[in-house]
């Protein structure tokens, strides 16, 4: 039986061709994609999608896996998608997984982004403790909101990557993120399902070579998973390869995704 599903929103980059959806990592959204997508809409519809607790989507008490590929697919089903490529990031390269297992026939090439389909140690909640820590009502400005996570989160690239979750309204701050609910599921996110499938289409894993997400046991993992798996190792990239070298990755990306089968 399908988990119960929430309608995600997406954003239609344009293009032309066989249908490509692009799945963010945690804490991001499909805005984190735009530059790279809009350089593939030349040959595909490109659409960035939202994951369920994030960006614009719905929030929902249930964070898993399974949950969130059965979102994509129902996403597909409004769209009248049969079948789509689908690129994913962390986060999202596993749900993107997690689709083309459980729905082969549908999930035709997947270009995974620095992941791989084992459990992880990185448990996040230093960030999501940050977050919850910040005083929204004091907040007037980015700027305050900046200064204030600078005091447990040194790394200023983190800050600025979280604080794209920071929305203005008419009643002050709020966090786009269901910072609850990741919280709740953080050990089903940093896990993998225990799937008995396997998926024979082409698959892409593109890794950071100053990224530890990685190694031989994720490969392994990818290739027991996923037969026709190619991979990828950038070697001037951390976990964000699509943000440190976006021109770069959205070629790569075209060709595999324009390679015969």
């Amino acid at each position: 039986m399908r988990p119960q599903t929430v309608d995600l929103a997406h954003e239609d980059w344009g293009g032309a061709g066989p249908a490509l959806l692009v799945l963010h990592g945690l804490f991001g959204s499909g805005r984190n994609w735009q530059r790279v997508g809009r350089r593939l809409t030349d040959r595909r519809r490109v659409v960035g999608v939202h994951l369920r607790n994030h960006g614009v989507s719905p929030w929902s008490e249930v964070m898993t896996y399974e949950a969130m590929a059965a979102d994509v697919l129902a996403l597909m089903d409004r769209l009248g998608l049969e079948r789509a490529d689908v690129v994913g990031h962390s986060m999202g390269g596993k749900t993107g997984m997690v689709a083309a297992l459980t729905a082969p026939a549908r999930v035709g090439r997947l270009a995974v982004v620095d992941i791989a389909p084992v459990p992880y140690d990185h448990d996040h909640r230093g960030e999501i403790d940050a977050m919850r820590g910040l005083d929204l009502a004091a907040i007037g400005s980015r700027a305050d909101a900046e200064a204030a996570l600078a005091e447990t989160l040194p790394d200023a690239s983190l800050r600025a990557f979280l604080l794209q979750n920071l929305a203005s309204t008419a009643d002050g701050y709020r966090w786009r993120v269901n910072l609850d609910g990741i919280d709740r599921h953080m050990d089903d996110l940093t896990d993998f399902p225990p799937l008995d499938d396997v998926h024979h289409g082409p698959v892409l894993l593109l890794s950071g070579g100053r990224s530890d997400y990685v190694d031989d046991t994720g490969r392994t993992a990818m290739r027991t998973f996923f037969p026709n798996t190619r991979f990828e190792h950038w070697p001037d990239a951390g976990h964000w390869p699509h943000v440190e070298h976006p021109d770069a990755i959205a070629e790569l990306l075209a060709d595999f995704l324009a390679a015969p089968a």
